[in-house]
């Protein structure tokens, strides 16, 4: 599946770039952490802060300065269409779990991609205050702080988590049938728990964008797992629209069960 999906390569240099740049933007962000910080809400109530935008505003400048031609799409930019016309584009979330991170709690990330024709080509997701960088490129696997990584290859499901609201859905539709992992702030950490093997199945209710994503899903892919919607279809990145629709996450042995438990259960919409 993966062979398919990945005939897409990524420029030389890519990953690297995406990784250096990720340690360094990292720093900026560590700075914050549980540290004075300003924090105002922007619209769809979501929190902001002073940190995010930092790490944002190095992260763009860094990135494209290194490569003029490539277009832009991250959480705390502006959108410019002129990336719909590139045949490379950076999708960024500078840091992924925003909320945890303003309330110190360590699961959160930065989040960078390389999306070419529609599908992440490059990837990393770092998670400065865990010590663990992520890392993959199309075809060539993944790995966690160098060391390659890859799913258990079961079809037994056991651990699972999504966000409350899903954590709480499942705990009362399938009382005792799963251990349901704590709440992981980070989307895309979520899915990269995942592509180790310390989860077996990761769900997302409708209304992630991109940028909480393309990084993870490469990950998930190069190390042997599948990310679908509900309707078990694949996602095209840097279209119109960045929204997504609901997502199962899990190695490939387990992914068709969760698909019909949350299609019986009704809970994933």
């Amino acid at each position: 599946m993966a062979e398919n999906r990945h005939e897409a390569r990524a420029a030389a240099g890519d990953l690297e770039l995406l990784r250096d740049t990720a340690i360094e933007g990292g720093l900026i962000a560590m700075r914050y952490f549980r540290a004075e910080n300003t924090v105002w809400m922007k619209q769809g109530n979501s929190p902001v802060s002073q940190a995010d935008i930092e790490v944002d505003t190095y992260l763009r400048e860094t990135l494209l300065k290194a490569r003029p031609g490539y277009g832009w799409l991250s959480e705390e930019t502006a959108d410019d269409p002129a990336r719909l016309d590139r045949d490379l584009v950076f999708v960024v979330d500078p840091i992924d779990g925003t909320r945890g991170f303003l309330e110190g709690n360590p699961h959160w990330c930065l989040c960078l991609s390389v999306i070419r024709e529609g599908r992440p080509v490059a990837a990393v997701v770092h998670c400065p205050a865990l010590g663990r960088t992520f890392c993959a490129e199309a075809g060539q696997g993944a790995t966690l702080n160098g060391l390659a990584i890859a799913v258990h290859e079961s079809n037994e499901i056991v651990r699972v988590t999504g966000s409350r609201r899903l954590n709480e859905d499942l705990a009362r539709l399938y009382p005792g049938r799963f251990t349901i992992l704590p709440y992981v702030p980070s989307l895309a950490y979520r899915l990269v728990l995942v592509a180790t093997g310390e989860i077996d199945g990761a769900f997302a209710r409708g209304g992630s964008h991109d940028w909480d994503l393309a990084a993870a899903e490469l990950i998930l892919e190069e190390a042997g797992g599948t990310m679908t919607t509900a309707a078990g279809e694949n996602l095209v990145y840097n279209g119109h629209h960045s929204r997504n629709p609901a997502l199962i996450a899990a190695g490939p042995g387990r992914h068709a069960a969760l698909m019909l438990l949350a299609k019986s259960g009704g809970f994933l919409h």
